[in-house]
């Protein structure tokens, strides 16, 4: 999109260029890289491991969120969490099909009927919906949204933004349940945003419950799939291939002495989350919402700056180059973990981003077949699980946070940082208040 071409200068500014530790005077001075990894290594070596948490951002790559992970495991914690939350209710994120875009980004061109769940593609996936667009124009593919009325660029029917509607839905006592059952290859794409409510869970069940029958109904061929989660950030589907917790309920539980922030600068957690001896580490390329509550900083690559692995919505691992140089001191994130598991005596097994990458083989072999996405399946067992939850869906609307243009650009420490992305802010705003606009 627009926004990912003409975010990148944001790359340019706020960036951490120097690893800095908090003075006497409790303000953040540069240090050297020694100074640094010796202040981590020691909090790491004097902490009991159930004291010890990781939370990893939404632009981690996978070869640092593998070694986190097995990092924090050889120090004996367990808690290494996502800023996005994801429901566990049921078989949670124990099944790649209940957390990927499983008809494929390519493959809803086949589809002639769309429901949205709790969505809005225009601003959380915009080359998707112009493809929704497209087969809207050329396909004649109808669409149907549960969720607030929002400006999708074409129409759709607009069945409410209640939750009980998934339960008339699920139960086939809706009128649109008709049409979900008449239609030849149905799809439904639920927002990962609307999973995040406390009965996620609940609502997640009965997703499952109406891609299932809609399936069934439609007679459609074995292989098509129907359920789909849209998915916001870059890292989610990596991590959770890895085995990372979604959501950071359970770091707020574990009131950790240590907390090191992969590139965590959505805010999901903040300083009053933590207790008041708690020694923050923040590892990433921005000074954001993370890099302020720290204790001591890391700086790190960009993804423009370093090989590394990311891994789609729809479960297909790519591959990114480095372009640039890290600006400063700043180095690739993996490494320096790697460097600190050898200062803490608990040295990781991996010299090399090729024997790295074998490691991540081991976990998740689909991470390392680039340009391949490896289609999920147990969809029967996810549906009979998910029929077992006995938790209840809220009287809370279904509803999206991202309504307005002005909320789009700035989503993450990189767009935030960027000028030309303030700048679109600042013209909507003025179109907005235009006697134009108005009129």
């Amino acid at each position: 999109s627009d926004k990912s071409r003409f975010a990148c200068d944001g790359l340019k500014r706020q960036r951490l260029t120097a690893p800095m530790l908090k003075d006497s005077s409790g303000n953040l001075t540069p240090v050297s890289w020694e100074e640094a990894i010796v202040a981590v290594a020691k909090m790491l070596d004097s902490t009991p491991g159930d004291e010890i948490a990781a939370v990893a951002g939404g632009l981690a790559d996978a070869e640092s969120l593998m070694s986190l992970k097995d990092l924090l495991n050889r120090l004996g914690s367990e808690a290494v969490c996502t800023e996005e939350i994801f429901p566990d209710d049921g078989t949670g994120t124990d099944l790649r099909s209940n957390y990927l875009m499983n008809t494929g980004i390519a493959g809803v061109e086949d589809a002639d009927l769309c429901l949205l769940i709790g969505t809005n593609p225009r601003f959380e996936a915009p080359v998707f919906n112009a493809r929704l667009r497209k087969c809207w124009i050329h396909n004649e593919l109808n669409l149907a949204m549960v969720g607030p009325k929002v400006d999708l660029t074409y129409d759709y029917e607009h069945l409410g933004d209640s939750a009980d509607i998934l339960k008339q839905l699920a139960d086939g006592s809706h009128p649109f349940a008709a049409k979900l059952a008449s239609a030849k290859n149905p799809v439904v794409i639920v927002g990962s945003e609307a999973l995040q409510r406390a009965d996620g869970g609940a609502i997640m069940g009965l997703v499952q419950q109406i891609a299932d029958n809609a399936k069934v109904q439609s007679g459609a061929d074995a292989d098509w799939k129907v359920l789909n989660v849209l998915h916001r950030v870059a890292s989610q589907v990596a991590a959770l291939d890895l085995g990372y917790k979604a959501g950071v309920a359970d770091v707020r539980a574990a009131k950790p002495k240590v907390l090191w922030l992969l590139g965590a600068d959505a805010g999901a957690i903040t300083r009053e989350d933590l207790p008041a001896d708690c020694f923050v580490i923040y590892q990433g390329h921005h000074g954001d919402a993370g890099a302020a509550i720290a204790d001591c900083i890391l700086p790190g690559a960009a993804y423009t700056e370093k090989q590394g692995t990311y891994v789609n919505m729809e479960g297909r691992a790519q591959q990114t180059f480095p372009a640039l140089t890290p600006p400063g001191e700043a180095r690739e994130d993996w490494k320096i973990i790697r460097v600190i598991s050898e200062v803490v005596d608990e040295k990781l097994p991996y010299d090399k981003i090729t024997e790295l990458r074998a490691r991540m083989a081991e976990i998740a072999p689909n991470l390392v077949r680039y340009g391949t996405a490896e289609s999920a399946n147990f969809f029967a067992q996810s549906t009979a699980m998910a029929k077992s939850l006995k938790s209840q869906i809220s009287q809370a609307k279904i509803d999206v946070s991202t309504k307005v243009l002005e909320d789009f650009y700035q989503t993450d420490s990189i767009s935030r940082a960027s000028p030309t992305m303030a700048k679109c802010v600042t013209a909507v705003r003025n179109q907005r208040q235009s006697k134009y606009a108005k009129s």
